[in-house]
């Protein structure tokens, strides 16, 4: 579907606009520039590039202590961290005892390692957590100054799974002001940076999860996603990350909670450096409930059905896709082809264009107990007074204001938003969901751009705001996606792809993740830094 004159015309004024203010904001901001003396110290130590699943392996087998590789992780976070302020809150000391109490637990075990790996799966692997997860004895505070004293006395579920599975956490990660943002940045602890480039974004809102992952300081981390917060901080920061189907994975003991029609939108999973610990991780994180998702079936990638879609169809409110995101999505179109023997499907999907009116039609609406969502400037006040968002952009003006000018923002949209969708944007939707479910049926996997522009510089997102959704509308949709790197572009930031499948189908789009990442090379160190690789032959 071609754009009409009118969306054309708007489209250049808008981008015009965007390029001036851009031009404006490289001229007063000033950024770290990504030279040689910025770059993060290359990762030395083995035990770093191990996935979770190997670690796991090598503790139980008393190739390594726990406390070894705990300490390991501890070392690089110290190394890398006052560089990219991802970690906001470490628990290293008591770490260390736990990972101390797994290494007695494996002396004394009699039952043997296939005792243990039944059991504790991830035994005295150390992982992270995004802050707004409840963590036993961590801050709780989702960026909010108000909820600075918070501290949360148990464990969400999905983080009490893993610590049963053996996993050690060594702390919280930052995130954007209340999860509502594109960069992880918020008056409590500051703005996190991109470990590739320091100067650029890390995503958000689970941001500092993201970076302390692609940085090398973790291995294996929880965020959350209703827009994209899984997937897009995974792309920035050159890593992999799934979006479950909706409902296979507990959401409760995260702050702000979701509300609304919100609630079926909102998607908790795994972050990885290594595909290969995404199905172990979704497995404990789902429980009884992945169940219903075959994790275990084996997967021939040949069987699919593959499609690629390029763009969103030209919407005139997001950027058009960076040139090396369209380049690297073809070259994985051509590599599927040649080596599966496959025929990937090119298409145009016209709904697509309206991608950001469909979410923010359905953010907006109303629970089935026709409740409509808690708003964003009530979350701001956190039981407080009521945040008026004109007076508080007034106090931002000033020097004054204890929010970020991305969270009144928000507020301000909000206020001109209606709680009833158009019965036009409704359509799109139906229409979208309908097509899309047919399409994927119970064997197909889409390729789409996991975000139009590479990492952007810290604060540039204030200039494109409905960039997320690409991500953003299959939280609505409801289908599994997984981001999967696929090397660096010619400055040497992250490019990406997201892959996506139909309803309870997230075996494909895992395993394909896995099958790129052999070919494209997944994950990069930071530190060793290098243009994108030309895929190779499994």
């Amino acid at each position: 579907m071609a754009l009409t004159l009118f969306e054309r015309l708007l489209s250049w004024i808008l981008r015009t606009i965007v390029r001036m203010l851009n031009g404006f904001l490289m001229l007063t901001t000033s950024q770290r520039k990504s030279d040689g003396s910025a770059r993060l110290p290359p990762i030395t130590n083995p035990l770093l590039t191990a996935t979770a699943m190997q670690l796991a392996r090598k503790i139980r087998r008393k190739e390594v202590t726990s406390v070894e590789v705990v300490q390991a992780y501890i070392d690089r976070i110290q190394e890398v961290n006052p560089i990219v302020n991802a970690l906001v809150k470490d628990r290293f000391s008591a770490a260390l005892q736990e990972a101390s109490q797994v290494d007695k637990l494996i002396e004394e075990e009699t039952g043997g390692e296939e005792v243990l790996e039944d059991r504790l799966p991830l035994l005295g692997v150390p992982f992270t957590v995004k802050e707004a997860f409840a963590l036993q004895g961590m801050p709780n505070s989702t960026g909010l100054i108000s909820r600075k004293d918070v501290i949360s006395p148990n464990d969400a579920p999905t983080v009490a799974l893993l610590k049963r599975a053996g996993a050690i956490p060594l702390g919280v990660t930052n995130c954007s002001e209340l999860c509502m943002w594109l960069e992880s940045h918020n008056h409590l602890y500051g703005i996190t940076r991109n470990p590739y480039d320091l100067g650029r974004i890390a995503g958000g809102s689970s941001g500092g999860e993201g970076s302390i992952l692609g940085a090398g300081g973790s291995v294996i981390g929880i965020g959350s996603d209703i827009g994209g917060s899984i997937r897009m901080p995974c792309f920035f920061n050159g890593i992999f990350g799934h979006k479950p189907t909706a409902g296979i994975v507990p959401n409760e003991g995260q702050y702000p909670p979701a509300s609304g029609q919100q609630l079926g939108f909102l998607c908790t999973g795994p972050m990885c450096r290594y595909a290969d610990d995404l199905i172990p991780m979704l497995k404990i994180m789902g429980g009884s409930n992945t169940e219903r998702l075959c994790l275990s079936s084996e997967v021939d990638l040949k069987t699919l059905r593959f499609f690629s879609v390029p763009h969103d169809g030209g919407s005139p409110l997001v950027s058009p896709v960076d040139p090396e995101l369209v380049e690297v999505q073809r070259r994985v179109v051509e590599h599927l082809e040649a080596e599966l023997g496959v025929r990937v499907q090119k298409l145009c999907i016209p709904q697509l264009k309206y991608s950001f009116q469909i979410w923010g039609a359905m953010m907006s609406c109303p629970g089935k107990d026709g409740k409509t969502p808690t708003t964003f400037a009530e979350l701001m006040a956190d039981r407080g007074s009521r945040i008026w968002p004109l007076w508080e952009l007034f106090k931002w003006m000033l020097g004054l204001s204890s929010h970020t000018m991305a969270a009144i923002g928000l507020a301000l949209v909000e206020m001109f938003q209606s709680t009833r969708p158009s019965s036009f944007i409704l359509k799109q939707r139906e229409t979208l969901q309908r097509d899309l479910e047919e399409m994927l049926g119970t064997d197909g996997v889409l390729l789409y751009p996991s975000h139009p522009r590479l990492a952007p510089q810290h604060h540039h997102p204030l200039l494109t705001p409905f960039n997320f959704s690409y991500t953003g509308i299959f939280n609505i949709l409801g289908l599994p996606v997984t981001q999967c790197p696929l090397g660096l572009s010619n400055e040497g930031l992250p490019l990406g792809v997201q892959l996506v499948a139909g309803k309870l189908q997230d075996r494909f789009c895992l395993a394909t993740a896995a099958y790129l990442e052999k070919a494209f090379g997944g994950w990069t160190d930071p530190g060793k830094g290098s243009a994108a690789p030309s895929p190779r032959a499994p």
